[in-house]
C-alpha cells in the first residue's frame, strides 16, 4: 500500500495533505491546513514583505510538524502563484529552507494546468472523453483541454482573481459602473487574443476546479435554493451571481451563503473571470471538480490508472 504527501503553499493557506493508494482509490490518511493571508503582505509589485516571508514560515513548520509519524512518504512541496511570481521568490524559498529544512518546489502555470488535467480526468472517469478544464487561480488562470491520458493543449493566463483585484478593483470593489466595463474588456480581450482557445464541444464536458468556481456555484444554488445544484454552474447563474456580488461589498459578500471571510474581497474579480472564461469558451455550463493541481501530483507520485469512478474530496 503506497502513500505520498504534497504540501501546497497558497496565498490562503499551508496545507499538507497525505494520502495512500488502496486499489484504484485516493484514501486519506493525515491532512493539516494552516491559514494563511498572503494578500494582505503584497506590495504593489508583489513582493512578500518580512511578515509575509515570516508566515509562509511558520506555516510551512507547523504543517510539517503535525504529525510526528509522518516519515515516509516524502513531502512535496511547492508554492503556487503568490509565490512564484514575487520578486522576492528566491529569498522566500530559501529562507524557508533555512529555516524549516523544508525546500519549496516552483510549478509553471503551464504544469498546474497540466497537472489539473490529470486530476480531472481521474476524477471523471476514463470512459468521460473530451475534457474543457477551466482552473482560476489567485494569480493566473489554468486551461487545458483533450481527450487522452494528457491534455492536447495547456494555457497559463496572468488573469487570476487576486491579480485583477489587486490592478482593477482595489478593496475588491468596482468604484465606477465604467472600471467595472473596463475590467470586463480587459479580461475578454485578453482571451480572445489567445490562439487556439479551447472550446467547449458538443457531448464533451467542462469541469471548473477552483475555490472561485466552488463558492460561486455555492452561492448560485442558494440564491435558486436548490443546495444540490451546487456541483453545477450554468452561465445565466453565473451573471446573476456577479451583479449581487457587484452590488455588495467583501463585509457582505462573507455573509453570503457559499461566500468565505478570507476570499470575500476577491469573489467577485473570481466572478468576473469565471463569466469571461466560460463566454470565451463557449460553456453555457460547467460541472465543479474538487480535484485540481494538489490531486494531480498526488495521482502522478502514485501512478495511478484510470477508472471509470469517482472518489471521495480529500481534505482541504
Amino acid at each position: 500500500m503506497r502513500q505520498a504527501g504534497v504540501l501546497d503553499v497558497g496565498c490562503h493557506s499551508a496545507l499538507l495533505t497525505v494520502v495512500r493508494r488502496r486499489g484504484t482509490a485516493l484514501e486519506p490518511v493525515f491532512s493539516r491546513k494552516v491559514r494563511l493571508r498572503l494578500h494582505e503582505t503584497l506590495d504593489r509589485k508583489g513582493r512578500l514583505d518580512k511578515t509575509g516571508v515570516k508566515s509562509v514560515e511558520r506555516a510551512v513548520a507547523e504543517a510539517i510538524a503535525a504529525d510526528p509519524r509522518l516519515r515516509e512518504p516524502e513531502v512535496f512541496a511547492f508554492a503556487t502563484s503568490v509565490i512564484r511570481d514575487a520578486p522576492n521568490r528566491d529569498e522566500i524559498i530559501a529562507r524557508v529552507a533555512r529555516t524549516t529544512g523544508t525546500r519549496l518546489r516552483v510549478l509553471t502555470g503551464e504544469e498546474e494546468a497540466r497537472l489539473a488535467y490529470v486530476a480531472a480526468r481521474q476524477w471523471a472517469g476514463s470512459m468521460a472523453g473530451q475534457l474543457l478544464v477551466l482552473d482560476i487561480g489567485g494569480g493566473t488562470v489554468e486551461i487545458a483541454s483533450g481527450t487522452e491520458d494528457r491534455p492536447r493543449v495547456v494555457y497559463s493566463l496572468p488573469l487570476g482573481a487576486r491579480r485583477i483585484t489587486r490592478d482593477w478593483l482595489p478593496g475588491g470593489t468596482a468604484p465606477s459602473p465604467r472600471r467595472l466595463a473596463e475590467v470586463r474588456q480587459h479580461l475578454r480581450q485578453s482571451l480572445e487574443a489567445v490562439p487556439g482557445l479551447p472550446q467547449a464541444e458538443t457531448g464533451g464536458r467542462v469541469l471548473a476546479c477552483s475555490k472561485s468556481f466552488e463558492q460561486l456555484a455555492r452561492l448560485a444554488a442558494a440564491q435558486g435554493k436548490t443546495p444540490r445544484a451546487a456541483r453545477q454552474l450554468a452561465l445565466p447563474q453565473l451573471r446573476t451571481s456577479a451583479s449581487l456580488l457587484t452590488a455588495a461589498g467583501p463585509s457582505r459578500r462573507s455573509k453570503l451563503p457559499g461566500i468565505s471571510r478570507h476570499r470575500a474581497e476577491q469573489s467577485l474579480a473570481g466572478a468576473l473571470i469565471a463569466q469571461a472564461l466560460m463566454e470565451a469558451c463557449g460553456a453555457k455550463n460547467v460541472e465543479i471538480c474538487p480535484w485540481s493541481t494538489r490531486e494531480g501530483l498526488l495521482l502522478e507520485r502514485l501512478g495511478m490508472p484510470h477508472t471509470t469512478t469517482r472518489h471521495p474530496r480529500l481534505a482541504g
